[in-house]
């Protein structure tokens, strides 16, 4: 079955003044199949975000990707802005942006702004615009006595579903949620997650961003977590998350830091990715660590550790 989209060796390097490069993204590869939803998840810092801004070609013009990634014949690494903006974003990707207040008109109202969405990409008659911007808002927890609102008077929860009203429009084969239930309380973080899985299950592929591992248990078929910009691992969901649990170090610490969990955080801090070491980017803080991981290790089988079996074991 062709997967929604194909990501083959994405890198993404920032040039820096100086000749310096930083190493935001490193060799990412997986595949996204209709009716399925991929987390991606890590520390802040890790390069999520920096990936999800890759495949729209939001990247700033500093930035040098190589690798590729598909959807729909289009390589979205070699697209470019004219054909991005006709053929790609919100028709064939949508975004839940991280900063909502960032993308939405600050001098519109959120009902204009779903109305004239709607109007360009689901072709509602002007008749029913009305209705259906109620709908869209609904569909997404946002209040509809809000939609009269301009973004600045919304709380920022209130944006962030406002955001998602806007994403959800077009029924995109692929929707992009870079953390999506930032500024919501736990019910309504349930209640867009489910929304965002709906997505899913109507056959449509989601890569949900999140620091929210409650969430991400919640609705993801497969989880991948980043580690210095690098996938160090990509497992189903009910493994990860349940038994045998996850296999590299800095995933299990992860589930370890949850207060439901262990509560236990991990130790020191993320390398520099301007300044990566030679071997294992997680060494310096992994308990596991020895002169094997002078060597960075390769992906796979669906992880990248030189210990992946003792972490299990462990």
């Amino acid at each position: 079955m062709t997967p929604v989209l194909s990501v083959k060796d994405l890198s993404v390097r920032f040039r820096m003044r100086g000749g310096r490069h930083i190493a935001a993204v490193g060799g990412a590869s997986f595949d996204l199949a209709a009716g399925e939803c991929l987390a991606l998840v890590g520390e802040s810092g890790c390069g999520k975000s920096v990936l999800a801004s890759a495949l729209l070609g939001l990247l700033p013009g500093n930035a040098q990707t190589a690798g590729t990634a598909v959807i729909d014949g289009i390589d979205l690494l070699a697209a470019d802005e004219r054909a991005l903006t006709r053929t790609v974003r919100g028709r064939r990707v949508g975004l839940v942006p991280q900063s909502p207040a960032a993308h939405l008109t600050p001098v519109r109202t959120v009902r204009a702004q779903l109305e004239e969405t709607l109007r360009e990409l689901a072709g509602t008659p002007r008749s029913e615009l009305r209705a259906a911007a109620v709908a869209a808002a609904e569909r997404a927890a946002f209040p509809p006595g809000l939609l009269d609102h301009y973004p600045h008077e919304l709380s920022g929860g209130q944006a962030q579903r406002a955001a998602t009203a806007l994403a959800l429009i077009g029924d995109a084969p692929l929707l992009l949620a870079d953390e999506p239930t930032t500024g919501l309380d736990r019910d309504l973080v349930d209640r867009t997650a489910d929304e965002l899985r709906r997505h899913a299950d109507e056959g449509r592929a989601l890569l949900m961003i999140t620091h929210d591992l409650a969430a991400a248990e919640r609705i993801a078929d497969r989880v991948a977590v980043m580690y210095a910009g690098r996938i160090v691992e990509l497992s189903d969901a009910p493994r990860f998350f349940g038994a045998p649990g996850p296999r590299h170090p800095y995933a299990r610490g992860l589930l370890a830091a949850l207060p439901e969990r262990d509560f236990t955080p991990i130790p020191g801090m993320p390398p520099e990715l301007g300044a990566l070491p030679d071997g294992c980017a997680f060494a310096a803080r992994c308990a596991l660590a020895d002169d094997t991981c002078r060597t960075a290790p390769r992906f796979e089988e669906g992880v990248a550790c030189h210990h992946s079996e003792e972490t299990v074991r462990a």
